[in-house]
């Protein structure tokens, strides 16, 4: 059963607990920048086609670090919206230095 948050700030920490291998935050971040980079492409051209490609790029490299590192279910299976938040401001907090790349 998937635990209940009543909000975004109580389920932060839930989500940096399953992120506390170094090689999935890693493989989250180069995911997120892949996301960044597609996206751009996708606006450039025109073309939605690369809109997938993000979405491919970004869960594939997160889903990698859940399964071969974490030893873990991505939260985004039971808490999507949270979890997609969650992936932005850990990104942030990673380029800020708040956590350890």
């Amino acid at each position: 059963m998937a635990r209940r948050f009543n909000s975004f700030r109580e389920f932060y920490p839930f989500y940096l607990d399953e992120h506390r291998d170094r090689t999935s935050r890693r493989l989250h971040f180069v995911g997120s920048c892949g996301v960044l980079a597609l996206v751009a492409v996708a606006i450039v051209q025109a073309n939605a086609w690369w809109l997938l490609a993000a979405l491919l790029c970004g869960y594939g490299c997160a889903w990698v670090g859940h399964f071969f590192f974490e030893k873990n279910r991505p939260a985004t299976f039971s808490h999507p919206f949270y979890s997609f938040a969650g992936d932005w401001v850990m990104f942030r907090d990673i380029l800020t230095g708040k956590i350890r790349f």
